[in-house]
C-alpha cells in the first residue's frame, strides 16, 4: 500500500468577508435574515451579507451553527501561486425565492460594473432532511482562479461525545476529532480527496444520542475535489468543498457538474451509510459493476482465502498450495516481488520474472493444475525516475505535472532513496505501456490477472501536451477506465484473468474485479490513536464490489533481495512473539465480519506448527464464511442488534517492510479490543445472518434480542447456526422479538441465520 503524497502549491486565497452597511438589491424580503424550510431542517442566511448563519433540525430543534463564529462568506475562491490577487470582489448581495424550496442568492459588483459575480443556489429536499447547493462562478476570465471553496459551512458547534466518520477507502471514524483543540495555538485541518483515498462522497459528524450532520456530493462523473474539516482554537468546525476548475484563463464561467449535499439525520454512520447507498446503489458505478452483473471470473467469488506471499515461486505458490491442502477450499495467491526490478523504485522494469521466464511460467501453469491461482503486482501508474527506460522510452513528457511544472516525484523506498513519479493516466502513451506488460504477463507468463496498485487514487496534472483539462476534471478516472478497458482487449480469457487494485472506490466499482482493503489493519501501519477503522464502504457498496486483503502475519516482514544488503535484517519472516498472537486473530475477525475475502500475510508451512491456534482459527474462519457466502459475500450490510462484549488489552505491533528495517524495532502498544466482533447481513432472499468471532481463550456467554420487524423478516422463523463444518438448528422465533442465548467457545466462529418460515 502507498500513501498518497501530496505536494502541496501555495495559493493565494481571498475570503470573501462583506463588512455590514452594503448594499442589498431590494426582492421584497426584509427579513435581517432569509430563510427556507421544509419542516424538517431550516436554513437562515443573513440579509446583508449572505452568510449562512441558521442550520437546525426542526424537529429537536436544535441549530448546528452557532452565528457569532461565522466569520465568512459560505464559498471563497483561491488563485494560483505567484498570480495577481482578483480583481473587484462582489460585494452585493441579493435573493430570490423562486419556489419555497430553493433560494437564490447573488453577489456581484456593487458598483454594477463587469467583474467576478458568484450565484448560489439552495434547495430543499421535499420529503428529507436533506439540502442541495450550487455555484456558478462568472466573470473568472484572466483571473487564475484555481479553486473554488463550496459550500463553506462555518462555526458549526460542539455537538457533544462526537464522532466523525469518514469514508476513506474502508472507511474511518475519529472519535472526538476536536480533541486538543482547546486553547491549542494552530487550527486542525482534515483534507480528503475525492475520487481518490475519499472512496465515497461521504462524511458524517454526529452525537449518536442526538443529532448528526450528513455530508456529501452528488458527483456521477468523477470529478476531482478536496472535502476539508478544519477545527479552530476556539472549538469551532469549518467544513468545505475544494472543487477545482480547469485551469484555463480563457475560461469565464465555472459551474460545477455536481451539487454539494447538507442534511441532519439522528443515529450514527451505519444511518448515514443507509442514506447515502440509498442514492450511491442507483448511479452508474453499481448498474455496471463487475461484480454484480457477474462479469468477474468464476474461480474469483469461488476463492476462500488470499495468501499474500513476496519472492520467487517457492516462496510464494508452494506456500499456497500447503495451505490450501489444510483448508480444502480454494486458495489463491496475492503475489509481490515476483518481477525483475527493485520493489518501489524501478517500476515499470518488471520483466522479465526475477526467477527466469521459464522458471516462472513452470511454476504458476503446476498451481494452476491443483487450482491455485495468482495475480501479480504492478503499480498502476508509478515509473522510477533513475531507471534506463525513463530515458530510453522519453517518459518524462507523459507523467503528472503540478501547476508549477513539476514531477509529483517521490522516493518510497527508504532503503535505495531512488524516486518513482505517477505518470499521466490520460495519456495514450501510458494506457499502451501498462496495457502491454499486461499483455505479456497475462498472456506469455500465464498469469490470472494483475494487481494495480494504487488503482484507486487520482492526481491533478498541469500538462498542456496531455490533452485534458489542466488540474480540475475528471480525465484521471477516465483514463483508468480506457486503461483496463485496453487491457481486457488485449489479455486471453484463457486463464480467466482478473484485474484487482488498491483501496476502494465507487468510481471504479465498474472498473476493477476486486479491491484491495487494507484498514483490518490499521494498526499495523498507523500504530494507535482516536482513528478506528470501520467498514462504511462495505455497508454502502458490499453486494456491488468484491473486497479482501490484510497485513495480518504472524512473521516478520520479508526484505527485497534486490534492496541494499547491509538493511537486511535477520528476522525477515521469521515468527514474531507470540504476545501479538491475538493482533492476528483481532484482523481474521474483522476481515471476516466485514465480509471480505480471508487473507494472510506471508504465510509459511511452518506456522501451521509454530502458530497452530492461529492458524487452525484462520482455517476454521475461512470455512465458516465459505458456508455463509450468501451473507458475507453477496449480502447486504445492516446494523447488528446491540451484542455485548468484554473487552480484553492486547499487543498491538507497528511494523510493514519499511519499519523495523534493521530488526528488534517493532513499535509495541497496548489496545483495549471487544472479544467478540460481528457483523449483521442481509440476503438477497429476505435471510439475515450474524457473523460472530471470538479472539478470546475463554467461553463468552452470548445474550442479545433480535427485533424481527428491523430486518423486515416475517414474525415467525427458524435460527440456525453455521460453523466450520455444519449449520445447526438453535431454535425458533415467533412474534417480533426473539432472545438468542448460547455459549461462544473459545475462539470460535459462527454465523447466526435467521430463516423466515414460508
Amino acid at each position: 500500500m502507498k500513501a498518497l503524497v501530496k505536494i502541496s502549491v501555495l495559493s493565494f486565497s481571498i475570503s470573501m468577508f462583506l463588512i455590514s452597511g452594503l448594499s442589498c438589491t431590494s426582492t421584497g424580503l426584509s427579513e435581517p435574515v432569509i430563510s427556507i424550510d421544509n419542516g424538517k431542517i431550516e436554513l437562515g442566511f443573513e440579509r446583508s451579507t449572505g452568510k449562512l448563519i441558521s442550520f437546525s433540525d426542526i424537529e429537536t430543534s436544535y441549530n448546528y451553527i452557532d452565528s457569532s463564529a461565522v466569520e465568512g462568506l459560505p464559498w471563497s475562491l483561491n488563485v494560483a501561486a505567484g498570480s495577481s490577487p482578483l480583481g473587484k470582489l462582489p460585494t452585493k448581495v441579493s435573493f430570490k425565492k423562486p419556489d419555497p424550496f430553493t433560494l437564490n442568492i447573488k453577489w456581484e459588483q456593487a458598483d454594477g460594473t463587469d467583474g467576478i459575480k458568484v450565484l448560489a443556489s439552495v434547495s430543499l429536499d421535499k420529503e428529507k432532511a436533506l439540502s442541495y447547493w450550487n455555484i456558478k462562478v462568472e466573470g473568472m476570465k484572466e483571473q487564475n482562479i484555481q479553486h473554488v471553496k463550496f459550500p463553506v459551512i462555518a462555526g458549526i458547534k460542539d455537538l457533544g461525545n462526537e464522532e466523525l466518520a469518514v469514508s476513506t477507502w474502508l472507511g474511518s471514524l475519529i472519535n472526538n476529532p476536536r480533541a486538543g483543540m482547546t486553547n491549542a495555538e494552530t487550527p486542525k485541518t482534515f483534507t480528503w480527496n475525492h475520487p481518490g483515498h475519499l472512496s465515497m462522497q461521504l462524511l458524517a459528524l454526529y452525537n449518536k444520542e442526538s443529532n448528526g450532520i450528513y455530508f456529501s456530493c452528488n458527483d456521477t462523473l468523477a470529478y476531482t475535489k478536496n472535502f476539508s474539516m478544519t477545527f479552530d482554537t476556539k472549538n469551532s468546525l469549518e467544513y468545505s468543498i475544494t472543487n477545482i476548475p480547469p485551469f484555463n484563463n480563457r475560461i469565464d464561467t465555472y459551474q460545477p457538474a455536481y451539487q454539494a449535499i447538507l442534511g441532519s439525520f439522528r443515529g450514527d454512520w451505519i444511518t448515514a451509510a443507509k442514506i447515502y447507498r440509498e442514492w450511491g446503489i442507483q448511479q452508474k458505478w453499481c448498474r455496471e459493476s463487475r461484480f454484480k452483473n457477474n462479469r468477474t471470473a468464476e474461480w474469483l467469488p469461488k476463492t476462500a482465502l488470499w495468501v499474500w506471499n513476496r519472492g520467487k515461486s517457492p516462496n510464494v505458490l508452494s506456500e499456497a498450495i500447503d495451505f490450501q491442502e489444510r483448508l480444502g477450499l480454494p486458495v489463491n495467491v496475492f503475489w509481490h516481488w515476483w518481477h525483475n526490478c527493485s520493489y518501489d523504485d524501478y517500476f515499470p522494469e518488471y520483466l522479465p520474472p526475477r526467477e527466469g521466464g521459464e522458471s516462472f511460467i513452470k511454476a504458476v501453469t503446476a498451481a494452476q493444475q491443483k487450482n491455485v491461482r495468482c495475480i501479480v503486482y504492478m503499480n498502476s501508474f508509478q515509473w522510477g525516475t533513475s531507471t534506463d527506460s525513463w530515458k530510453a522510452e522519453n517518459a518524462e513528457p507523459y507523467c503528472a505535472k503540478t501547476i508549477d511544472g513539476k514531477t509529483y516525484e517521490h522516493a518510497y523506498n527508504i532503503f535505495t532513496n531512488k524516486a518513482i513519479t505517477p505518470m499521466c493516466m490520460a495519456t495514450e502513451f501510458w494506457q499502451n505501456k501498462y496495457a502491454s506488460l499486461c499483455d505479456s504477463v497475462v498472456n506469455v507468463y500465464q498469469t490470472n490477472g494483475v494487481y494495480m496498485d494504487q488503482a484507486c487514487m487520482n492526481f491533478q496534472c498541469y500538462d498542456k501536451s496531455h490533452g485534458h483539462d489542466l488540474g480540475g476534471g475528471n480525465y484521471w478516472v477516465n483514463g483508468f477506465g480506457k486503461l483496463t478497458s485496453l487491457i481486457r482487449s488485449k489479455i486471453s480469457g484463457k486463464n480467466q484473468p482478473i484485474l484487482a487494485g488498491e483501496g476502494s472506490g465507487e468510481d471504479w466499482i465498474a472498473y476493477l474485479d476486486l479491491f484491495l482493503t487494507l484498514e483490518t489493519s490499521r494498526e499495523r501501519y498507523a500504530g494507535i490513536s482516536n482513528i478506528e477503522s470501520i467498514p462504511l464502504y462495505q455497508a454502502v457498496y458490499h453486494d456491488y464490489a468484491m473486497t479482501y486483503g490484510s497485513y495480518s502475519s504472524l512473521v516478520y516482514p520479508p526484505y527485497d533481495e534486490l534492496w541494499p544488503e547491509q538493511y537486511s535484517p535477520a528476522n525477515k519472516e521469521k515468527a514474531l512473539p507470540e504476545d501479538f498472537n491475538a493482533q492476528f486473530l483481532m484482523e481474521q475477525s474483522r476481515s471476516f465480519v466485514w465480509g471480505m475475502q480471508p487473507t494472510i500475510a506471508n504465510y509459511h508451512a511452518f506456522l501451521a506448527k509454530d502458530r497452530k491456534e492461529e492458524i487452525d482459527f484462520l482455517i476454521k474462519l475461512a470455512k465458516t464464511r465459505y458456508n455463509a457466502l450468501k451473507y458475507l459475500l453477496y449480502g447486504e450490510y445492516c446494523r447488528t442488534p446491540q451484542i455485548n462484549s468484554p473487552q480484553q488489552e492486547i499487543d498491538i505491533s507497528k511494523l510493514s517492510i519499511y519499519v523495523g528495517r534493521t530488526g528488534g524495532n517493532v513499535s509495541r502498544f497496548k489496545k483495549t479490543v471487544p472479544s467478540l466482533y460481528t457483523g449483521t447481513w442481509k440476503s438477497s432472499d429476505g435471510c439475515i445472518g450474524i457473523a460472530i468471532a471470538s479472539i478470546s481463550d475463554r467461553q463468552i456467554p452470548v445474550d442479545f434480542t433480535l427485533d424481527t420487524s428491523e430486518y423486515n423478516l416475517p414474525q415467525e422463523g427458524d435460527v440456525y447456526v453455521i460453523t466450520d463444518n455444519a449449520r445447526t438448528l438453535l431454535q425458533s422465533y415467533g412474534k417480533n422479538r426473539t432472545d438468542i442465548r448460547f455459549v461462544m467457545p473459545s475462539r470460535g466462529v459462527c454465523v447466526l441465520e435467521f430463516v423466515p418460515r414460508q
